[in-house]
């Protein structure tokens, strides 16, 4: 079971890279005909601890729920990639799906989200995290996992492609 978790993470992390280049930015870097080292040292800490921020940010406005406070999350050109459901293209999309889930939810469960991984180059960051359901009594429900691709814009993080999964097994009725 392990090993079907892991393949999976690796095959979205995978999906997320290919997909997070768009047409144009790979014709420039095959037009790039001198590579120029930068050497730019990365604040690890400093990333894992900003990238937090931003899933705790997304847990606090769930809970608020505040749909706008959860895009936040979001650039205006994500993709969102759930179980069960097409992909959810661009923030005014997710946004309104958000909303949706926020209206429809009076059981007021709340989630918590935790960085497992996290893989830091430039101006980029890959999350493989993990998350937990909890009934308004604190009682844990369920979780799963959940891969998050981010571009830095304009000084700080926000997610352009994110996918996840839940360890629950799958309902046969669905």
């Amino acid at each position: 079971m392990k090993t079907k978790i892991k393949f999976m993470l690796y095959f979205a992390f995978v999906v997320i890279a290919f997909s997070a280049c768009t047409p144009e930015q790979k014709a420039n870097e095959e037009m790039t005909t001198e590579e120029v080292e930068v050497d730019v040292e990365i604040d690890f800490e400093k990333v894992k601890s900003e990238i937090q921020a931003l899933e705790d940010a997304y847990a606090a406005g769930e809970k608020a729920k505040d749909a706008e406070a959860v895009a936040a999350y979001y650039s205006d050109d994500a993709i969102s990639y759930s179980r069960n459901k097409e992909p959810l293209k661009g923030k005014a999309a997710i946004t309104e799906s958000i909303a949706k889930n926020i209206a429809n939810d009076s059981l007021g469960n709340y989630n918590v989200y935790k960085i497992v991984d996290l893989f830091v180059e430039g101006d980029t960051a890959v999350e493989v995290g993990s998350w937990t359901e909890f009934s308004k009594d604190g009682i844990e429900l369920q979780n799963g996992n959940y891969i998050s691709y981010f571009e830095k814009m304009d000084g700080k993080y926000l997610c352009v492609r994110d996918m996840s999964t839940t360890t629950s097994p799958v309902n046969p009725t669905m």
